[in-house]
């Protein structure tokens, strides 16, 4: 099943879809938030400058909103998570047996929503999706170590804690922050 195939994928409150042009003005209104865009990597100051980062196909690519859906079939937008696909490290003998198996996440949900579960429900179907009709064989993420409802959530969905590196990013504001990265394999989100 090709990526294209598996999306949107639905959970009980949620659907997550890809995300398209019209969708980044909305992704602006969480993402330009102090609170929020403190933790981002990436954090332009104008909505013409977040466009255009944005509409990068690439990075469009990679980006899905999480909606919450109304009884009614309605859906409000009240985040985005990214999905990169990418390749494992390999010998060059098997580089080919190493293409597209893994994924990169990161996530952003709009704090108007935050501590009702809703990131938690979306970045498992995420997983599940990454694992079950993706077919890929390890999902990873990373985060400020001072970013806590973050390294919480990759927790709390079993993710592992496999490194804990001390000033190595530069923030924005100027002071070296320590930073996390958390995996799971296939094999250990099939036993959860």
């Amino acid at each position: 099943m090709s990526a294209h195939e598996v999306w949107p994928v639905r959970t009980e409150r949620l659907q997550v879809r890809p995300m398209t042009a019209a969708d980044i003005d909305v992704m602006w209104e969480w993402r330009r938030l102090p609170d929020v865009n403190r933790w981002l990597g990436l954090a332009p100051d104008t909505i013409e400058a977040f466009r255009e980062r944005y509409l990068d196909p690439d990075r469009l690519a990679a980006m899905h909103l999480i909606e919450l859906v109304a009884a009614d079939g309605g859906a409000t937008a009240i985040g985005d998570v990214m999905i990169r696909i990418g390749d494992g490290w390999a010998q060059l003998e098997v580089a080919d047996q190493a293409k597209g198996v893994e994924a990169e996440l990161g996530w952003v949900l709009d704090p108007a929503h935050a501590g009702q579960g809703y990131a938690t429900e979306a970045i498992r179907a995420v997983i599940d999706t990454c694992f079950g009709p993706l077919g890929l064989r390890r999902v990873h993420a990373g985060c400020f170590a001072d970013n806590e409802p973050s390294w919480r959530l990759m927790e709390r969905l079993g993710m592992r804690r496999e490194e804990f590196s001390r000033k190595t990013a530069l923030h924005r504001s100027g002071e070296w922050l320590d930073g996390l990265n958390y995996g799971i394999l296939a094999e250990e989100w099939a036993a959860i």
